[in-house]
């Protein structure tokens, strides 16, 4: 998704670098996975699937599964460092928004962190948790292209809210095949989430809301008419079937 997103984001802007569009949508996916095989581990989630393959701390051991994040982290950073020549004075935009991405005060450390503390508001981590990547995939597919960066911003900050009420709904009611993760852990684990804050249709219809400013956060031009149709086409799998007409 989020890769896909950047695509889209720098095709509405004109994409006329399109190895740099590429690099960085790489290199904001590695970034993704270096979070997921981090928040598995035992320290956090000790979850024993993801996407319905053994986590890697459980195929490979602790240690193999921290630097293997590690590493992805490493090589997220590497992937835009080798199309320097291409990126120009795009460069330096596109690596701040990836570090502001993974690191404190708003990014995945600062989510990640969020977990060891005995209480904080919702908003703000599921901003820093989830939406932190979402909003660098839309912001550094403008900064990639040459567009306004923050505009588009704002449609990833929208999309991150609503990808993480959706996740938290599906925590709640989805079986676990489904999903390819376990579910149920908020609850296990204690974390706080929209279901537990404004309950179950509560969620659902702030989850609608969420999309519905999504979209409209979308510029209306016509080559961001791809975009749009992909957050649609996603939101119809954000909301379980079973709440759909609530």
């Amino acid at each position: 998704m989020r890769p896909i997103l950047a695509s889209a984001v720098a095709h509405a802007c004109g994409d006329d670098r399109p190895l740099l569009t590429d690099a960085f949508a790489a290199a904001v996916e590695y970034l993704h996975c270096a979070s997921l095989v981090h928040d598995d581990l035992p320290c956090f989630d000790d979850a024993p699937i993801r996407r319905g393959q053994p986590s890697v701390h459980v195929a490979f051991g602790e240690a193999v599964a921290v630097l293997v994040g590690d590493g992805l982290i490493v090589l997220s950073f590497q992937t835009l460092a080798d199309v320097a020549d291409e990126a120009g004075s795009r460069l330096g935009p596109l690596l701040s928004i990836l570090a502001e991405s993974a690191g404190a005060p708003n990014g995945l450390v600062a989510g990640q962190a969020m977990e060891s503390e005995p209480s904080w508001r919702l908003s703000t981590y599921h901003a820093a948790k989830t939406g932190a990547l979402f909003e660098a995939a839309t912001a550094g597919g403008a900064a990639a292209a040459g567009g306004d960066i923050a505009r588009w911003r704002q449609v990833g900050i929208k999309l991150g809210a609503a990808y993480q009420t959706a996740d938290d709904i599906h925590d709640r009611i989805a079986p676990d095949a489904s999903l390819g993760k376990p579910t149920g852990q908020d609850e296990r684990l204690s974390r706080p989430n929209s279901v537990d804050a404004h309950g179950l249709d509560g969620a659902v219809t702030e989850l609608k809301r969420q999309i519905e400013d999504t979209i409209a956060a979308v510029p209306d031009l016509a080559e961001a008419r791809f975009l749009r149709s992909l957050i649609e086409a996603q939101a119809k799998r954000f909301v379980p079937a079973a709440r759909r007409l609530a």
